[in-house]
């Protein structure tokens, strides 16, 4: 899932990538279901025109069921279940791959988070419902989304009772770096390995 003004023709180019790892997979990468509100051109998931926590969270709400429902589609189409899918998002596109994973019935293999943010951690304990393993990366010179947020999601994460690898990545900006695509590659192919061997 991509970030806010972009749309998904921005992260389809990571598959290669992770195709190394498995080689059989399929790869989408949904529009955001909206135009982007503050600029003539691009996709959102949800206005940041608040950027509000209140607002952020309402809005990730809001999409919530359209990408749950999109995955489900996807799956049925392919006869496949939710621990056949990986989740991966940057930014805005991160956010709502964390929201959407954590509540939906059964778990994904996998869950990556780029440069993203983790809405509504207070609420977080409650409303959990599944613990696929996330890996977590961000920049300490990311200008858009703080450097903050990532040790606050990854604590939430954690007293959620969800596996967390968390990785920052020092003078990165708002971006994925060639370290942060090795790590996501290493990562999927952890997750898939394990759940094969029926232990994840």
């Amino acid at each position: 899932m991509h970030g806010v003004g972009a749309d998904g023709n921005d992260l389809i180019g990571l598959a290669p990538h992770f195709a190394r790892v498995l080689p059989d997979a399929g790869f989408l990468s949904p529009h955001g279901p909206y135009a982007y509100d503050m600029a003539p051109v691009g996709r959102q998931w949800f206005s940041l025109a608040d950027r509000s926590p209140g607002r952020i969270l309402a809005g990730i709400r809001a999409t919530a069921p359209i990408l749950s429902g999109f995955i489900d589609r996807e799956l049925e189409r392919r006869r496949l279940a939710d621990r056949d899918l990986a989740l991966i998002g940057f930014s805005q596109g991160a956010m709502m791959a964390l929201h959407v994973a954590l509540r939906r019935a059964d778990a994904c293999a996998a869950l990556i988070g780029y440069s993203g943010a983790l809405a509504g951690r207070e609420r977080l304990a409650e409303e959990i419902r599944a613990h696929p393993p996330v890996l977590l990366v961000h920049g300490t010179a990311d200008e858009v989304v703080p450097a903050e947020s990532h040790p606050r999601a990854v604590a939430a994460l954690e007293a959620a009772g969800v596996r967390v690898s968390a990785h920052i990545r020092p003078g990165l900006g708002h971006g994925i770096d060639q370290e942060g695509i090795r790590l996501g590659t290493e990562f999927l192919a952890s997750a898939f390995a394990e759940r094969q061997a029926g232990t994840g």
